[in-house]
C-alpha cells in the first residue's frame, strides 16, 4: 500500500507528464522522425487505420489500429499505452508511424468507451485507480493484447509494448507483472509501482528518460536500477541530454508555457529515442 501511494502521489506531481492532445494532431514529431530517417529507401506503403472495439474488466474499450495493407503477411505488432488524456490524437500518430515502419500498431483505450479528459483534475480522477491497482491496468493491457494478438496481420510471437508518460509507467509495472511481450518501452514514464520478481518478468525493458526531467529524481532512478539488478532484468537505461519531462511530445512546450510547469519538446530527443526504440524491436523481434 505505501509504494502504491508513493506511486500515485508522483503520478499526481507530474501531470504534466502528458500535455493535452485533443485538438489538432501535430505533424512536427513525425517530421522529425522522418528526417532522421532521410537516407533509408523509399518503400511504399498503404496504412489502413481502423477503431476496435472490445471488451475486458467488465468494460466495453474502443481502440485504434494501423497497419500498413500492401503488406499480406503476418508482421511483430506493437501495442501503445496513452498518455493519462486517453486515447487521443497523440497515440495515433505513434501508431500511423510505427505502421510506416512494418508493425500492426495498435493503440489501446485504457479508461473505456473512448473516453478522453482535456484538464488535469479529470485526468487525475482517470487514472487514480490505475495507480492504486497496477493489477487493473494490466487487465485491460491484457484484453487489447488478446484483441491485438488475434488479428489475421500479428505475428502473434512477436509483440511489445511501449507507453508515454502515464502509459510508461503502466507498461513497466505490466511487464514486472508478467505481461506476456517480448518487451516493453517506457517513454518519459514513472518507474515504481509494483514490486520487480523475477520468476514474472519476461520481457526485456527500456527506458527513456529525459535526463533533465525535474519530475523524475535520481532517488527513484537509483531504486528502479536497484530493483531491476537484484532480479538480474534485462533492461537498458537511457538518458537524453538536455531533455526534460515529455520530451517526446510536441505539444509539450505550448502547453508548458500555459501551465507555467518545466515541460517541453525536444526534437533531438524524440529522434533519438525513437531509434533507440527501433534498434530495441530490431533486437527482440527474431
Amino acid at each position: 500500500m505505501k509504494r502504491s501511494f508513493i506511486v500515485f502521489m508522483t503520478a499526481s506531481l507530474v501531470w504534466a507528464a502528458c500535455n493535452d492532445q485533443s485538438g489538432t494532431e501535430s505533424n512536427t514529431g513525425a517530421d522529425s522522425m522522418a528526417a532522421s530517417a532521410a537516407t533509408e529507401p523509399v518503400k511504399e506503403v498503404a496504412i489502413k487505420e481502423e477503431t476496435v472495439t472490445y471488451k475486458g474488466d467488465g468494460v466495453t474499450m474502443k481502440g485504434f489500429v494501423a497497419f500498413d495493407s500492401l503488406n499480406t503477411g503476418k508482421r511483430p505488432a506493437v501495442l501503445i499505452v496513452h498518455e493519462w488524456w486517453g486515447l487521443n490524437d497523440y497515440p495515433r500518430m505513434r501508431a500511423r508511424e510505427l505502421a510506416k515502419l512494418g508493425y500492426v500498431a495498435f493503440a489501446m483505450d485504457m479508461y473505456g468507451d473512448g473516453k478522453t479528459v482535456d484538464n488535469p483534475g479529470d485526468a487525475e480522477k482517470m487514472v487514480t485507480p490505475f495507480y492504486q491497482n497496477p493489477k487493473k491496468a494490466k487487465a485491460r493491457m491484457d484484453a487489447a493484447l488478446a484483441t491485438l494478438k488475434s488479428m489475421p496481420q500479428t505475428d502473434s510471437a512477436n509483440v511489445a509494448a511501449i507507453g508515454y508518460c502515464f502509459g510508461g509507467g503502466m507498461v513497466i509495472n505490466a511487464a514486472r507483472l508478467g505481461e506476456d511481450v517480448k518487451g516493453v518501452v517506457s517513454f518519459h514514464g514513472s518507474l515504481l509501482g509494483t514490486p520487480a520478481k523475477k520468476e514474472l518478468l519476461k520481457a526485456k525493458i527500456l527506458v527513456c528518460n529525459g535526463a533533465d526531467d525535474q519530475f523524475l529524481p535520481k532517488a527513484e532512478i537509483d531504486q528502479f536500477k536497484k530493483q531491476m539488478d537484484s532480479i538480474g532484468a534485462d533492461y537498458t537505461f537511457k538518458d537524453y541530454p538536455g531533455a526534460g519531462h515529455a520530451f517526446t511530445n510536441p505539444e509539450a512546450t505550448e502547453v508548458g508555457k500555459k501551465f507555467n510547469i518545466p515541460i517541453a519538446y525536444n526534437a533531438e530527443a524524440d529522434s533519438a529515442s525513437w531509434s533507440d526504440m527501433r534498434a530495441f524491436f530490431d533486437g527482440i523481434f527474431k
